[in-house]
């Protein structure tokens, strides 16, 4: 259906100003007279922390599968994001990452890319672009209330304005978009929908993250990546570097349950030096603390079920309103593009008031965030401590052959290829059972495992650099 082909008027209400919220918007827009976005909170007209999203605190990797679902739908938007310094870093040459197999290569091809921002960059961003659009209308400091309509059909919201007075907000479509914590399914049961089933998987993560002003280092400084390995009988501990904007540093490290991070500042570095690798801890030597330790606790994966449910026509969940991943793997985000951009899609074949719209346009948001759970949430259950569901036997030869995999990808380019592109979600997992991938997986590794990280000399250096009295924020030219 061509956009403003719909025989009457259509409105759709997105409930939450977040990035799913306002990619659903972008998702929407053409195939409605206005689309209605409430946020509960102030939002910035610049890349600047808000409330309602503490998780903004710590490292975010879009991958490429999510970066290009955002471009699809807004245009112009990785232009936005670079200019104001977001960097587009070459998978895997662009990373430095310790995985359970040993230390990647770096002498590869690109094969995929992640953009290495801020989170309040990255969300500015796409805000900022979805609000050229004049049928998009954001509310902010106006407070969802409850859902209007009955267990057939949601027909709108109540919504508390600023000045405290309460209104009903009519649509075609309520997307809940309200996160992590939405109160969405309680809002379904009062209207006599039946209990959304949920699955829970929680290996205990605790996360701590740390702002620093960079060393002098190359200005194609790449991302530092230190995994867990659910295969030791211990708990998983990792960090990340992530290079982004105004030439900071934005540190991450995570333990499972047993080995949590602290939000002790005197105690964050000291966590580095437990880790598989010196090499974060080596880095950080160098760098200077730019701000306080955040730390969050709530990581566990949350699948909601809406699809084992009769649900009401005119309402669907986005987003982690709908599956709620570890942010460890870095998918939230890629998850919630691709879900807006199969939501796009549907909506360009179909009026989003017609019978069935909402619920083939549920299924068709799940696929992205059932490949994410595979890679995430049934790797988290391995480890010691994990809550949830008990590994199979299934479950257990399934992460033998990852393992093997990615043991494998430290010097098979095949393998690079197969787990970067399941990784950055730009294809699903079942090209991890392609026949060229499952004979170099059997075939093994083809070179002796690296002895340590794949550094230039230039990254090497800095990890002699005079320490923390140095001039700090300077880049040295890229290496030709």
């Amino acid at each position: 259906m061509p956009p403003d082909a719909h025989p009457r008027a259509r409105r759709a209400l997105v409930l939450g100003g977040g990035l799913a919220g306002s990619l659903a918007a972008a998702a929407l827009a053409p195939y409605c007279d206005s689309v209605v976005i409430v946020e509960r909170h102030a939002l910035p007209d610049e890349p600047r922390p808000r409330r309602g999203l503490p998780q903004a605190r710590h490292a975010h990797m879009l991958w490429a599968g999510g970066a290009d679902a955002i471009e699809a739908l807004l245009p112009g938007t990785t232009a936005l994001w670079t200019a104001r310094g977001a960097r587009r870093v070459s998978l895997p040459n662009g990373m430095v990452s310790l995985s359970p197999g040993g230390w990647y290569r770096r002498c590869w091809p690109e094969v995929q890319y992640l953009i290495s921002a801020s989170r309040d960059l990255l969300d500015w961003g796409v805000r900022t672009r979805l609000l050229d659009d004049p049928r998009v209308t954001l509310l902010t400091g106006t407070e969802p209330l409850r859902l209007l309509g009955t267990a057939s059909r949601v027909t709108g919201a109540t919504v508390r304005r600023p000045d405290g007075s309460t209104a009903d907000l009519e649509a075609e479509l309520v997307v809940d978009a309200m996160g992590r914590t939405s109160p969405g399914t309680g809002w379904l049961a009062a209207l006599g929908v039946p209990e959304v089933p949920e699955t829970v998987i929680d290996a205990g993560v605790t996360y701590a993250s740390r702002r620093y002003r960079a060393p002098r280092v190359p200005a194609d400084w790449p991302v530092i990546n230190i995994q867990a390995d659910s295969r030791l009988p211990m708990a998983g501990r990792a960090a990340t570097i992530l290079p982004i904007e105004d030439g900071a540093w934005l540190v991450s490290v995570s333990g499972t349950r047993g080995g949590e991070p602290s939000s002790d500042e005197a105690r964050f570095e000291e966590f580095t030096q437990r880790l598989r690798s010196p090499l974060v801890a080596e880095y950080l030597a160098r760098a200077e603390p730019a701000g306080p330790v955040t730390v969050t606790r709530t990581t566990a994966n949350r699948r909601r079920h809406f699809e084992k449910v009769r649900m009401p026509e005119g309402f669907l969940a986005i987003g982690e309103a709908a599956t709620s991943l570890n942010p460890v793997y870095g998918h939230g985000m890629s998850v919630a593009a691709q879900s807006a951009r199969a939501l796009h899609a549907l909506a360009a074949r179909q009026d989003i008031a017609a019978r069935g719209f909402a619920r083939r346009a549920q299924r068709a948001i799940g696929r992205p965030a059932a490949a994410a759970w595979l890679l995430g949430a049934d790797q988290d259950i391995l480890f010691p401590g994990a809550e949830g569901r008990r590994p199979t036997r299934a479950d257990r030869l399934a992460g033998r052959y990852v393992h093997r995999l990615i043991r494998t990808a430290c010097s098979d380019l095949t393998v690079v290829r197969a787990l970067t592109d399941v990784m950055t979600l730009q294809t699903g997992a079942a090209a991890l059972a392609h026949p060229k991938v499952l004979l170099a997986a059997l075939r093994g590794p083809r070179l002796p495992a690296l002895d340590g990280p794949a550094l230039t000399p230039e990254e090497e250096s800095v990890k002699t650099a005079p320490g923390r009295d140095t001039p700090y924020g300077q880049e040295v030219a890229p290496r030709p």
